[in-house]
């Protein structure tokens, strides 16, 4: 048997490893400033800095997308109901496709009298969770190679016709490389063998490192076995392999010191070589071989599900990784208040965001309840009366703004329209350089365009990738498409008093909608207090798309109150009265770290909520 080759990681290797690392807002954007504003001084590349960071600092929500990962994770066991055998570990790469190994499924027959149960785990007061469960469909995608060592099987829907990967998340699958390289953490999750039923999914969290990879295969220190398909993650839960097991070979001369793991990406990492060695198939090998399979237009379809990043097409409705809610449905209906509410001559209109402002795809009942909760809890911090939710108006647009369906991914949140899509990059690309993004000269060949742009923003805010995009694509289909302004403004009328005093609190798109939404009003109606949060109008590209064509303050409006986060990137033109000069008063407030932009925490200010009973009074 000839010697497997190991690849050592090349400077284009660990130049790839930092770009992602960037690209994926994984490094503070204070710390890739300090690196860039170094230069040559510490004497290693950039690049080799980045790395070394990223893994000496794991990021804020490190625990939070480690748990969402882990939901999609499965125990694979076959066998009558109450005395099923573990057969071994899966998880879900689509919304409807489970990857293993050829060991835990074979065959499709194999497959077919198999169940993937998800869930079980403790939660608060160490409860257990209660399990979901799901049977697979190998008729209906079954693809499995016994060299690689992996099967991709399709599952089968709920009986109410859920799908598993909307019910709890997805892993996507990542064909580029640069993900990993030699010392970085590894992360694992799932059921080593010998797991009995009813256990829940066990986790080895930043106990193992990678050691070396081979054209096909990682192979790196594990605590233990693991289970045979479990994924493995790099420090920022992205799937880098497929587990199979204890490593079936003898590590290469000299690959388990301190000196060859330095030179092969995470400077000073200390590895020694403890630990039984893992083995498990790269991510980007299994893409290739299923991007060169010959498959019916059927699973060739399913495959695209996987997402843009995984190399095997598009998608008919573009896909990305849901939260463990169902997705949001049209048609919506919007919520008037009750007549008697603050003795019926003055009202409170909560106007929300797009769709991608909705915290779990919320509908118009479930955001009056979670907005009214907030400006309740701020009521009760101010030592004053709360507020029913059915004392509120709440118009509802997010149906006219964007199709319904699924929610796009990370790789295609831009708006398909060619001007609208010029737009959100201005936008993206405005709040970026306001949030301190040096110039392209300063760096390296790193955070250049789009996706540059994001993932500063990601970093400096510490808020979620893809909800800035969603946020700032809604404003640009908005602002940028006629039709689509005039259905929103249509739907939101359509919802509104004909008269009496309107206090109006806008959040994110929202604000924008409430500014153009003043012209149309009925004569009817006045608007004692606009309250907007996190709001995207200190933006020159937002404030020159209004109807009125800059920063005008319509003279509708009474007083007017904006209310902004400093670490809310929507927000991040703010304040306003660097445009909207001596037009608005201002609150800066201090919300949590990844919730800056959620409006609940806007509505809990104290300041905010006395304001708003103030003017209903």
């Amino acid at each position: 048997m000839n010697p497997i080759a190991r690849i050592r990681d090349d400077v284009d290797q660990l130049a790839a490893r930092a770009e992602r690392l960037v690209a994926t807002g994984q490094v503070p954007v204070a710390t890739i400033e300090r690196l860039v504003g170094e230069g040559v001084a510490k004497g290693a590349p950039l690049y080799e800095r980045i790395i070394a960071a990223a893994a000496d600092h794991p990021p804020a929500g490190f625990l939070s997308r480690g748990a969402r990962a882990v939901a999609a994770v499965a125990r694979i066991s076959a066998g009558p109901p109450g005395r099923e055998t573990p057969l071994g570990t899966g998880f879900m790469v689509s919304p409807r496709l489970l990857l293993t190994t050829s060991h835990v499924l074979p065959s499709p027959a194999a497959a077919g009298g198999a169940v993937a149960e998800f869930g079980g785990e403790e939660g608060a007061g160490d409860r257990p969770g209660t399990p979901v469960r799901f049977r697979l469909d190998p008729d209906g995608c079954f693809l499995t190679d016994e060299r690689l060592g992996y099967t991709l099987v399709l599952v089968k829907a709920a009986a109410d016709g859920s799908e598993a990967g909307a019910i709890l998340g997805w892993n996507p699958l990542v064909a580029r490389q640069g993900k990993i390289v030699a010392g970085e953490p590894v992360n694992m999750a799932g059921h080593p063998p010998g797991h009995p039923p009813g256990r829940a999914t066990e986790i080895s969290v930043r106990h193992s490192r990678l050691r070396e990879q081979t054209a096909q295969r990682l192979l790196y220190t594990t605590g233990g076995p693991g289970g045979s398909g479990s994924p493995v993650f790099n420090d920022q839960w992205e799937v880098v392999a497929l587990h199979h097991g204890p490593a079936d070979d003898s590590p290469s001369p000299g690959a388990e010191t301190d000196e060859e793991v330095r030179g092969s990406g995470v400077p000073g990492s200390g590895l020694r070589g403890s630990g039984v060695r893992g083995s498990g198939v790269r991510v980007s090998v299994i893409l290739a071989h299923l991007a060169g399979r010959e498959v019916t237009a059927g699973v060739r379809a399913l495959l695209a599900e996987m997402g843009p990043a995984a190399g095997l097409g598009t998608p008919a409705v573009p896909v990305a990784r849901p939260p463990a809610v169902q997705p949001l449905r049209a048609p919506a209906t919007a919520l008037a208040a009750r007549p008697t509410a603050f003795g019926g001559g003055r009202r409170l209109l909560f106007l929300p965001g797009g769709p991608g402002e909705h915290r779990d795809h919320a509908g118009p009942v479930a955001l009056r309840r979670q907005w009214t909760a907030g400006l309740n809890k701020g009521l009760t911090l101010a030592d004053l009366p709360t507020l029913d939710p059915g004392d509120v108006w709440l118009p509802f647009y997010a149906d006219r703004l964007v199709p319904a369906g699924p929610e796009p991914s990370a790789g295609c949140a831009a708006p398909t329209s060619p001007t609208a899509r010029l737009l959100y990059e201005q936008l993206v690309g405005e709040a970026a350089m306001m949030a301190g993004m040096p110039s392209d000269s300063r760096r390296e060949g790193l955070l250049t365009g789009l996706d540059g742009a994001l993932s500063w923003l990601a970093s400096a805010t510490n808020l979620d990738r893809l909800l800035i995009a969603r946020v700032f694509r809604d404003v640009a289909a908005y602002l940028d498409d006629p039709p689509v302004r005039h259905r929103v403004l249509d739907a939101v009328l359509r919802t509104l008093p004909r008269s009496g005093a309107l206090v109006m609190v806008a959040h994110g798109l929202g604000s924008v909608v409430a500014m153009d939404l003043m012209a149309s009003l009925p004569p009817g109606v006045e608007v004692p207090l606009l309250v907007t949060a996190g709001s995207p109008l200190g933006l020159d590209a937002v404030h020159r798309h209004l109807l009125a064509g800059g920063p005008a303050r319509p003279p509708r409006i009474g007083a007017w109150l904006n209310v902004w986060c400093p670490s809310d990137p929507v927000c991040i033109g703010c304040p306003l009265d660097d445009d909207w000069k001596g037009q608005v008063d201002e609150r800066a407030v201090d919300n949590p770290l990844q919730r800056a932009h959620d409006v609940e925490e806007y509505l809990s200010d104290p300041a905010v909520a006395r304001a708003v009973a103030a003017a209903l009074a």
